[in-house]
This record gives structure tokens, C-alpha cells and sequence, in this order.
């Protein structure tokens, strides 16, 4: 198995065809999506959760990061072509809806195979500049802050000096990766984009999220949520409720793509 996922089901046990591929936020990793299995199988998802893992981070942590999206989509590509061969989705929140986005861009370039629908959240349309998440060269302090004013971190590991000093340079890392990156207009995505906004996030709001419309080239609607940028954790359940609402269309070999 490529060193981006990591086992979840032993192989023999059965489980959903279709899989829904996680790609993690700015200064996340894996685990974010440890829970979402469970929680999509409560809602009858029809799908098999597949974490993304990056390097230099939690199982990863002594691999070099990435600060070049060109690069990093690269080496994904080649690195999951094999694992998306079968029936697909590809979800990101944030950063990871900017590397969903543009690894699915990459692989229509290139004739590969997609996934039927692409679900993104809290990132600004593509040609729009990257949202001013923080400085990557500030200092902790002010890098804390800023975190902990979007939700990403909780109050309670603020305290934890050594939590901090393994969080902080993935963050600036992630921060650099985003902030360089203005992905260039290209023909529509021929992928069904489904997005989803939080109502109160001051980051990105939801007019900056309609305009991804513009890339869409099966369709596009924006769905929007109680809560700010990490609605998906502070509403974990309510989002994944409407997540498997969308998956289930998806979940089957008879749907076209």
C-alpha cells in the first residue's frame, strides 16, 4: 500500500467499493478522519474511509514536508495511481480541499482516472488569492493565536508545551504551501463539486466560495453549515449526516461518471 494511507481494514474483511479518499487540513494529518468510518457507516454512507497521510507528520513526521504544491501533487499522483483505479471521492477541508482539487485537476490533465464527485470545504475558489490564514515566519506566539482563534487548536493543549513544538513547524510548513499557490484557470473540472461553507468562518466566507461554480464542469452547489472555519469538528455530526447524504448518490458501480 502507498506510504500516503495506511491500513484501515484488514484485506480480507469486507467493505464499501466505493472510497472516500480525506485529505487533511493545514497542520493536520490522518487521524483527523479516525472517527469518520464509524460515523458514515451510522448514516448508511456506502463508503470506505481512506485517510491521506502527508509526510513529515504523525506516521510520517521524519519525512521531509512539502511546501511546493506542484511537487506534492507529483509524487501523490504517481504514489496513488494504483489505489484510484475502482469507484471514488475525494473529499478536503481547507488545505486539503486545495490539494483534493488540484490532484483531481492533475489527473484530468493527464487523462487518469476521477472521482465522481469532489467534496470541499472551507477554501476559497481556486483563482481567488489563498485565504491570510497567518504569517508561516511569525512568531509562535502570534502563530498560536491565529490557530487557536480559527478553532484548530483547543484551549486545552495550550498548555502543552511539547504538542506545540511538534505542531508548529507542520503548520508553517502548510502555511507556505498554500500561501505560494495560486492554481492558474484551466478548462472545468468534469467532476460533480459539492462545497460546503461555514456560516460564521471570518477566513472564508461564503461568497468566496460560490464562485468555484466557474470550474465546475458537471455541476456545482454549496451547501452552508452552523459554525466557522472548523465547522467540521465543532458540527462533526451534523456534517457527516449531510456528507453521506452526498456519498450515497455516488456509492454505487451503476452511477455515471
Amino acid at each position: 500500500m502507498t506510504r500516503y494511507l495506511s491500513r484501515r481494514r484488514p484485506d480480507h474483511e469486507p467493505g464499501p467499493a466505493t472510497r472516500l479518499f480525506c485529505f487533511p487540513y493545514a497542520g493536520g494529518g490522518a487521524s483527523a478522519y479516525r472517527r469518520w468510518q464509524r460515523g458514515l457507516d451510522d448514516h448508511d454512507a456506502g463508503v470506505r474511509v481512506m485517510p491521506v497521510q502527508l509526510p513529515g507528520r504523525e506516521g510520517r513526521i521524519n519525512e521531509p514536508r512539502f511546501t511546493d504544491l506542484d511537487a506534492l501533487i507529483d509524487d501523490m499522483d504517481a504514489q496513488l495511481d494504483d489505489e484510484l483505479c475502482g469507484p471514488h471521492i475525494f473529499y478536503g477541508h481547507s488545505m486539503g480541499a486545495l490539494i483534493a482539487y488540484s490532484l483531481a485537476r492533475r489527473r484530468q490533465q493527464r487523462g487518469a482516472s476521477l472521482p465522481r464527485a469532489l467534496v470541499l470545504s472551507a477554501y476559497r475558489a481556486p483563482h481567488l488569492p489563498a485565504p491570510p490564514i497567518a504569517d508561516p515566519e511569525a512568531a509562535d506566539e502570534e502563530l498560536v493565536a491565529a490557530l487557536v482563534d480559527l478553532g484548530g487548536i483547543p484551549q486545552a493543549l495550550l498548555g502543552h508545551p511539547e504538542f506545540l513544538a511538534v505542531l508548529l513547524p507542520v503548520a508553517r510548513d502548510d502555511l507556505r504551501l498554500c500561501l505560494g499557490t495560486t492554481p492558474a484557470q484551466t478548462e472545468p473540472l468534469q467532476v460533480p463539486l459539492h462545497l460546503f461553507a461555514g456560516r460564521a468562518d471570518r477566513l472564508v466566507t461564503v461568497p468566496e466560495m460560490l464562485p468555484w461554480q466557474q470550474h465546475a464542469g458537471r455541476g456545482c452547489e454549496v451547501r452552508t453549515m452552523s459554525g466557522g472555519h472548523f465547522f467540521v469538528k465543532s458540527n462533526e455530526d451534523a456534517f457527516l449526516r449531510e456528507l453521506a447524504s452526498l456519498t450515497r448518490r455516488y456509492a454505487t458501480e451503476q452511477v455515471a461518471v
